[in-house]
Order: structure tokens, then sequence, then C-alpha cells
């Protein structure tokens, strides 16, 4: 919760996640299965209730790499719920970690519960829990599976859009898989001409951002808000100088 207070302090237009499940079925916001890495405390999340990882320091230490020791305020493990009260109107892309099929509609619930269903987006790199997650919420935005990217990368490169029929709406995708190159103009207006958006992860590196930006990606996925920030109002702006 500091992180997104600081990062949509530098004007980041929306957040994004990693949630799990507690040991009492809340949906709670944390990047890794175990607490070891990012806080004071050891063991699986799923240990833990969600009032006992609310407990604990999950803001030690900051950084890419978790490097620098923090000490600003100090924040335990949030929950959905509290995320999504604490910023009622930003976009919100839910990543649901894990293979456990029961975190899709839990955290369907929970986005209902908070009435965000017009602005969060799920997406899971298990076709087990984002297929559960579909079926609990046939209303909501999903993104593609790694699969359905795949396929619709291989269509690209005849340059046909996603088809037609399908589950998501959008693509969160890294610039690279392995050897495999992933964004590239040809993918993004294949995508873009589906109807569907593509946001890119992990974008640190200034000119990366601007790269993409003027390949006309939807949005940047990164570690460092306050340098997208900066570079994106730069880019819009040169933008309007030039029309």
């Amino acid at each position: 919760m500091v992180a997104f207070d600081l990062g949509l302090s530098v004007g980041a237009d929306g957040i994004e996640l990693d949630v799990h499940l507690s040991r009492d079925g809340r949906v709670v916001v944390i990047h890794d299965a175990t607490l070891d890495r990012s806080t004071d405390a050891r063991g699986p999340v799923s240990d833990r209730s969600a009032e006992e990882l609310g407990a604990v320091n999950a803001t030690p230490r900051f950084g890419i790499d978790l490097e620098w020791p923090w000490a600003g305020a100090v924040a335990g493990v949030p929950t959905l719920d509290q995320i999504l009260a604490r910023y009622p109107t930003t976009p919100v892309i839910v990543e649901m970690k894990g293979e456990r099929p029961e975190l899709g509609p839990a955290v369907v619930a929970a986005v209902r519960a908070a009435g965000a269903s017009a602005r969060v987006c799920l997406g899971s790199f298990s076709t087990a829990v984002l297929d559960a997650a579909r079926a609990a919420g046939a209303d909501m935005a999903t993104s593609a599976s790694a699969s359905e990217g795949l396929r619709a990368l291989k269509r690209s490169w005849l340059w046909l859009p996603p088809p037609a029929t399908r589950a998501y709406q959008a693509f969160q995708v890294p610039q690279r898989s392995g050897r495999t190159r992933v964004v590239s103009r040809r993918f993004i207006r294949s995508v873009q001409r589906g109807g569907c958006a593509i946001q890119v992860w992990t974008v640190n590196e200034e000119a990366d951002m601007v790269r993409l930006l003027d390949w006309g990606v939807d949005g940047l996925i990164t570690d460092r808000p306050d340098v997208a920030v900066r570079v994106r109002d730069d880019w819009v702006a040169r933008r309007r100088g030039a029309a």
C-alpha cells in the first residue's frame, strides 16, 4: 500500500498487483507465495489469516530487487478489499498467482463487492485460475492467457487480429519471452485492430518507454513510475507540439 501511494502520488494512471489467498480465504495483495523475501515474517502466505498478514511488516525494504532498507511508513500485507477501497477510482490490473482455482471466484467476489468491476482487469499465468475467474465473472475484463497470447502473436505474423470470438479484452505481455520477440509494431497494431488493449511489462528503461509509446502501446507497467510519468508527460507534450 505504501508503494501504491507513492506511485500514484507521482502521477501513475493505475496500479498492477498480485494476489494470493490467505488461510481464511481472503484475497491478499502480495507478489510471492511466501513471506520470506518481502516481509519480516517467514512461511507461506496461505498459512496465515488475513488479519495475521496485515500485522506483519511488509515494508522492510524497497527497490526493484528490494535492495534498500526502508525507513518510511510501515504497513502490512493488505487485502484486495482494502486496496480497492483506498483507491476508489483507480484502474487496477489484478494478477492471480498460483494454481488454486478457488482464487478466481474469490477475486471476482471482492471486485464486485467493491463496485469496481468496470475498472479492474483480471489475469493469470494459470489457465485453471483464469477459467474459474471468467466463469464467475463473465462481465469482467480479463487479459489473454499465455496460450491465447501465443495464438494472437502467431496470427499477427500473418497480419491477422486476435480471434473475433474470445474471452479476453486485453494483453499484458513482456517485450520478449525467451528468444521470442513478443512486442512489435505489427503485434500492437494487430491487437488494437481486434479491439484489445496492450500493456507491456516490466518497462524500467527510459529508451524502452519512449519506443513503446511511439509504437502505440496502451500502457507501461513499470517499477519506476517516477521515470515513466516524466517520459509519458514529455512524450505527450511533444505530440501536442507536433500537432
